[in-house]
C-alpha cells in the first residue's frame, strides 16, 4: 500500500517547442503512428500552467493532420471506450469544457516540428479533482484524382486509403488530491489458449495512478518481464492486467518473483508499490 499526493501546483509535463526533432526518437514519452511521432504521449496540467505537445513528420513528404477532443472510459480490463455524444457525464463534460487547444489543423513538411499549445482553467465552483479528456492526431488523406479506367473483367474497384492516428490523454488535477494503490493477484493463466501473465492493480482516492510494471526473480540482474505505460484512471478502482507472453517465458516468471510498480525513467522511475509472490 503507498499512498501520493499531488500538491498545487503539479509539476508540468511539457517539452519545450524548441526541442531537436532527432531527441524525439529516444524519448521513451514519446510514440507513433505511421508518419506521425508525439511527445509526450500524456500531458498533466494543474489548472495554472499551459503545456506543449510536439508533432513531427518522420515521412518523406507533407502530411496533413486533425486536432480533436475525446472523452473516453477506461473499463476493468485497462481498455478505452469512447464515450458517445449525448452520454457524458458531468465530470466529463466540465473536463471538455475547460480545454482549449491551437492549432486545430496541421500540415507538417518532413522533420518539421509543430507545437501545439494546451491550457485548462477550471472555474473556481468546479469540485477538487482530476478531470481528463483525450487529443486525437488524424491524419488527413490527399485528394487523389479520379480515373475513369474500370478494372480488368468489369466491376467496381475500391482503393481503401488507411488513416493513421494517435489518441493521449490530458489531465487536469485541481485542488489536493490523494490516492493509495496495491499489487495483488499475480499468475500465470491464458488468453485464448496462450499462455499469459495477469495482475490486479488497485487504486483508491481522486486520482489516477501510471507507471511501469517490472517483475524480478532472485539472483537475476534484468528483470524478467515489463510493461511499460500503465495507467488505472480514477473512474474505476481496480484494474485487471493481462499481458500476453511467450511459451517459453512460463518456465522463466514461474516461482517467487518481486513485482515492483515504478515511476517512468523519465520522473525518475521511483518505486510506488510492490509485491512479492509465487507464480
Amino acid at each position: 500500500m503507498f499512498r501520493t499526493v499531488f500538491p498545487v501546483p503539479f509539476r508540468k509535463a511539457a517539452l519545450a517547442a524548441a526541442t531537436l526533432i532527432s531527441s524525439f526518437a529516444l524519448a521513451p514519452s514519446a510514440a507513433a503512428q505511421g508518419d506521425l511521432l508525439i511527445a509526450p504521449t500524456r500531458l498533466v496540467l494543474d489548472g495554472r500552467n499551459g503545456g506543449e505537445i510536439i508533432l513531427s513528420n518522420i515521412g518523406s513528404e507533407d502530411a496533413t493532420y486533425r486536432v480533436t477532443l475525446e472523452l473516453r472510459r477506461m473499463m476493468p480490463d485497462g481498455s478505452l471506450v469512447e464515450v458517445e455524444e449525448g452520454a457524458e457525464n458531468a465530470l466529463e463534460i466540465s473536463s471538455r469544457d475547460m480545454v482549449r487547444y491551437a492549432p486545430r489543423r496541421v500540415v507538417l513538411p518532413p522533420n518539421q516540428p509543430q507545437a501545439i499549445r494546451v491550457s485548462a482553467r477550471p472555474s473556481a465552483d468546479l469540485p477538487d479533482g482530476e478531470y481528463r479528456v483525450h487529443m486525437s492526431f488524424n491524419a488527413i488523406p490527399k485528394a487523389q484524382e479520379v480515373t475513369e479506367a474500370a478494372p480488368a473483367g468489369g466491376g467496381i474497384s475500391i482503393n481503401l486509403i488507411p488513416i493513421y492516428g494517435i489518441t493521449m490523454p490530458i489531465i487536469i488535477r485541481k485542488g489536493q488530491l490523494e490516492v493509495t494503490g496495491s499489487l495483488d493477484n499475480a499468475r500465470l493463466t491464458t488468453i485464448d489458449g496462450n499462455p499469459a501473465f495477469a495482475i490486479d492493480i488497485a487504486r483508491e482516492g481522486s486520482a489516477s495512478l501510471y507507471g511501469d510494471l517490472v517483475v524480478s526473480k532472485p539472483g537475476v540482474d534484468d528483470p524478467v518481464f515489463a510493461a511499460r505505460g500503465l495507467g488505472v484512471y480514477p473512474e474505476i478502482t481496480k484494474r485487471q492486467a493481462v499481458f500476453g507472453i511467450p511459451a517459453e517465458m512460463v518456465d522463466t516468471l514461474r516461482g517467487p518473483v518481486r513485482i515492483e510498480f515504478r515511476e517512468p525513467p523519465e520522473r525518475g522511475g521511483g518505486l510506488i508499490m510492490a509485491l512479492d509472490a509465487v507464480l
